[in-house]
This record gives C-alpha cells, sequence and structure tokens, in this order.
C-alpha cells in the first residue's frame, strides 16, 4: 500500500483525513504550518501554508514542537509546545482557526493550555471519550528533565484544562528505557478501535534506535481520569526492525472510504542518525 518512507524528511506528523483531504500539521518557516493533498502518498509533495506565527521575545516564541490539528465543537485548533529558547520552559499552546471550514486560514493564539501545576509540556492532544474532552500530554513531575510521564486531565472546551493532572503512564518497562535520561513517554495519540480507547505512545531516548510505540487501553467502563483504568501491554506495538530505526510520534487518520486505519509516525532509514535523520512513514494499523 505504501512506499516507505511517504515523506524524505519529517519528525512527529500530524496527519488528519477531513471532508475529502488529508491535512498535514508541522513546524516550519518559523512558524505553524498545514498543507493539504487528496491522496496521502504525495505528502512529499504537500506545499506548506503558513497559518501562524509567534511574536518574537515571548515565552511561546521558540522551539514549536510537534503541532497538532484538531476538528472540535465547530472550529479548527491547534495544540502546539512552544519556549523562550529554555526546554525547560516548554509549555502547551492552542490556536484557534478564524475559517470554521478551511484550516489553511490564519490561526489565532488563544493562549497556554495547563493544569493547576503548570509544569513542563509538551505533545498534547485531545482525546474524545463517551462526548467528553480530554487533554493527554507528556510532562515533568517535578522541574528537572530527568523522567517524562504522560498526563491526562478533563476539559471544559477545546481551550480550557478544567481538573488537575493525573499521571496514567511512566517508562518502566525495559522497552521504554533505552537511551538513557531522561527516561521517556511522550508523543501521545488516542484512538478508538474495535470498541475500545486506546492511546499509543512513544518511549525510550527519541535519539536512538529504539525509540519504539507503545499502547495504553481503557478497560471496558474505566474512568480515562482514573490511572486504575490505563492497561500498558507488555510490549511496543512497533519497534526497530530492517532499515526501520527508532519509529516514533504517530497519528491516525483513515482511507478516503473509511474502511481502514492508517497509522502515520516518523522513523530513520539509517542506524544512528537521531533526530535529524528522521522521515514520515505510514502503515495500516490493526489489533
Amino acid at each position: 500500500m505504501f512506499n516507505n518512507p511517504i515523506a524524505p524528511k519529517g519528525a512527529d506528523p500530524w496527519v488528519i483525513f477531513y471532508g475529502g483531504y488529508y491535512y498535514y500539521c508541522l513546524s516550519a518557516r518559523g512558524g505553524v504550518c498545514v498543507a493539504r493533498v487528496s491522496d496521502i502518498r504525495d505528502l512529499a509533495d504537500a506545499e506548506p501554508t503558513l497559518v501562524w506565527q509567534p511574536p518574537e521575545n515571548t515565552m511561546y516564541s521558540r522551539e514549536l514542537w510537534a503541532p497538532e490539528l484538531h476538528f472540535l465543537d465547530g472550529a479548527w485548533y491547534i495544540y502546539v509546545a512552544a519556549d523562550d529558547g529554555r526546554n525547560e520552559n516548554h509549555r502547551m499552546y492552542v490556536l484557534r482557526g478564524t475559517s470554521p471550514t478551511n484550516p489553511l486560514e490564519p490561526f489565532e493564539f488563544i493562549g497556554k493550555i495547563t493544569d493547576s501545576t503548570d509544569k513542563w509540556a509538551i505533545d498534547g492532544t485531545v482525546m474524545k471519550y463517551a462526548d467528553k474532552l480530554y487533554f493527554v500530554w507528556s510532562g515533568w513531575e517535578g522541574d528537572v528533565n530527568i523522567i517524562q510521564h504522560l498526563y491526562i486531565a478533563p476539559m471544559s472546551n477545546p481551550y480550557t484544562i478544567s481538573g488537575e493532572r493525573i499521571k496514567i503512564s511512566s517508562p518502566e518497562l525495559i522497552w521504554e528505557l533505552n537511551g538513557g535520561e531522561p527516561k521517556i513517554n511522550e508523543g501521545p495519540a488516542a484512538i478508538e478501535y474495535n470498541g475500545s480507547m486506546h492511546i499509543v505512545y512513544s518511549a525510550s531516548g527519541s535519539w536512538c534506535d529504539d525509540y519504539c510505540l507503545g499502547i495504553l487501553t481503557l478497560k471496558n467502563g474505566g474512568d480515562p481520569l482514573s490511572a486504575e483504568s490505563w492497561v500498558k501491554s507488555d510490549k511496543p506495538i512497533l519497534s526497530k526492525r530492517d532499515a526501520m530505526f527508532g519509529p516514533g510520534h504517530c497519528s491516525f487518520t483513515t482511507s478516503p472510504d473509511g474502511s481502514q486505519t492508517y497509522m502515520i509516525y516518523h522513523a530513520n532509514l539509517v542506524s544512528g542518525t537521531g533526530w535529524g535523520g528522521r522521515s514520515v512513514w505510514a502503515m495500516e494499523f490493526s489489533l
């Protein structure tokens, strides 16, 4: 189906299908961009449109990481991690589209999205479950870059966290601990598949060949805001193999007719090339 990689360069790919098009949200040109293609196999030829550029000299002017595009409550939103040039100041921010129909139109800055702790946060995503919204992200427990956990919190609307954060995953299994410190769980992506809610996430050092994808599954009838409701797989669902190293940070989309689910992720063709060697890959997803 796919001739991988589908794009020769790219990291943290966020791709969704909406209204007959695939939309690819990415950091580029000094800001956040959105590209549109009819066929996901043409992603390499997608022309990014700059939809938002941060002003200079703010706490969110630099290091724009892993933007995600979502259509929620009749509007387009982008969630992006940003800082002032110092990684310890990374927080999550929300942008809202000026057009309810076209995400290639400019986005406006809404503000920071955080729980009461206001700790380091990246890779924020929105999970919709039982008609409620939840924010899921990777963060620090304190203020030191030692370990990244996955947190979840309730949302009262697409730009507001309305409760305390709950830790639902920490790097603890052997396959989550490669690469040294900081120990990492990051890049959560929620998907409802075969009647169950899942969060696929990245584990181990993002700079190493052993970066991989794990999965959490919500117990039937479980409360998403209870850590005990999430069950972690005892092995990764995608890890390195011949000519594919460090697969991680995925998003989910579908075939145009909705009959197939695709997972879009980044990986390296060459061992040891780390952050600089990433390209965009795709595969049919099944559990």
